[in-house]
């Protein structure tokens, strides 16, 4: 893991994943890009009318001084830290940053969002999931050292989801964590039997060449099932494969991954397929 990206809004949130990858960083000896997005919009960087431009030289200079005061903590200290200040809060831009500067991977704090807001707004981890193409870590609450023994990846163990099962893999060998296959077994047109769940786990296996054991829990949903299954072994994280669907489509089926990220306790790492 060379580069770590962190969005940095100043939010009691956004230290929570600081100190996260600064935990990581001094592990695999990786670079932090910390990522502050300004609320300032091309109308008024751009604008002759009623507005400066010493004005908005003056807001950059302030938030870079606050930026920079933000990134000077104890815990960052011998870490190779990149502030990285983008002029548009636009989520979609993370991916592109990730891209640009080749980053492995995405850690973002979040607080989360319910109810009409969650579904008409959602909440800014939401969006850099739905569009990350690398794996995005979510951490919710403030942890003393990030550590990960127990590492639940939970899967519909369908062959288009083995990309993303390859990345949970990998990123759990990194960790030097448990990797803990569930699979969620619901009432309903999705309900498998035993021997049926089985065989498509099997298959899976085989074509992913991994000699592992996987649970299967029943639950009402499939959300439900992998927070009460992760919470019942006390899972220190969990992985799921996200489509990172957009537009109406996300609007009426949603995301699990996604879901998940916005309302587990427990730190989420998302993989795209």
């Amino acid at each position: 893991m060379k580069k770590i990206i962190v969005p940095v809004d100043f939010s009691e949130q956004s230290e929570y994943a600081l100190k996260a990858a600064a935990d990581l960083a001094k592990k695999h000896r990786s670079e932090i890009l910390a990522l502050h997005m300004l609320e300032l919009n091309q109308a008024i960087i751009s604008s002759s009318e009623g507005f400066h431009p010493e004005q908005t030289v003056f807001l950059l200079k302030l938030a870079e001084k606050r930026f920079n005061e933000f990134l000077n903590k104890p815990y960052l200290k011998g870490i190779d830290v990149t502030p990285i200040i983008k002029h548009f809060k636009v989520f979609s831009e993370v991916n592109e940053v990730a891209e640009k500067h080749g980053a492995d991977l995405i850690i973002m704090g979040s607080h989360g969002s319910d109810g009409l807001k969650e579904i008409f707004i959602g909440s800014n981890a939401e969006r850099v999931v739905r569009n990350a193409n690398v794996p995005v870590l979510i951490i919710k609450e403030e942890l003393q050292g990030f550590k990960v023994d127990r590492f639940v990846f939970a899967s519909d163990f369908k062959e288009d989801s083995l990309p993303a099962f390859h990345k949970a893999r990998d990123f759990a060998k990194m960790l030097s964590a448990e990797l803990e296959l569930v699979y969620i077994n619901v009432p309903g047109d999705d309900f498998l039997s035993n021997k049926d769940a089985y065989q498509r786990i099997n298959l899976f296996l085989t074509k992913a060449n991994a000699g592992l054991q996987v649970e299967i829990y029943n639950d009402y949903s499939v959300e439900r099932g992998i927070l009460n299954y992760s919470e019942s072994v006390s899972a220190d994280l969990i992985g799921i494969p996200t489509h990172g669907r957009k537009g109406l489509s996300h609007f009426f089926m949603g995301s699990i991954g996604e879901d998940i990220a916005n309302h587990s306790k427990i730190p989420v790492v998302t993989f795209k397929i």
